[in-house]
């Protein structure tokens, strides 16, 4: 009976291992002015992949804790964009950010300075 209860434990200890190694923590920058911001950007990643998701007003970064088994850091950084927030990798679609409140509409990058990598010399 004890070594019975010495592998359930073992076993125990080894799946929660396993599932609490695929969470990961990323940080990156997303584009907004405000806090209606904040919860435009915060809502659009909320789902059962993402555990945490906190975007800095003031720093423009985002921290995020995902389970990295179900959804990746340019995933997320897709939806972001999706409801009208540049990120670092992803610009959001022009005519979903012209639609943002007029607090929100904050200064953009230039779509071709940000594919300064793309030209050919």
């Amino acid at each position: 009976m004890k070594s019975f209860k010495m592998l359930m434990m073992a076993a125990f200890t080894i799946l929660s291992v396993s599932v609490f190694a695929q969470e990961k923590t990323d940080t990156f920058k997303v584009y907004g002015n405000c806090g209606m911001c904040k919860k435009r950007i915060e809502k659009a990643v909320k789902n059962e992949a993402v555990s945490s998701a906190v975007w800095n007003v003031d720093t423009k970064i985002m921290t995020i804790t995902y389970d990295a088994a179900k959804i990746s850091n340019d995933d997320i950084q897709k939806k972001i964009a999706a409801v009208g927030h540049d990120t670092e990798k992803f610009r959001s679609d022009d005519k979903v950010y012209e639609k943002l409140p007029g607090c929100c509409l904050y200064e953009r990058k230039s779509a071709t300075s940000s594919n300064h990598n793309n030209h050919k010399h």
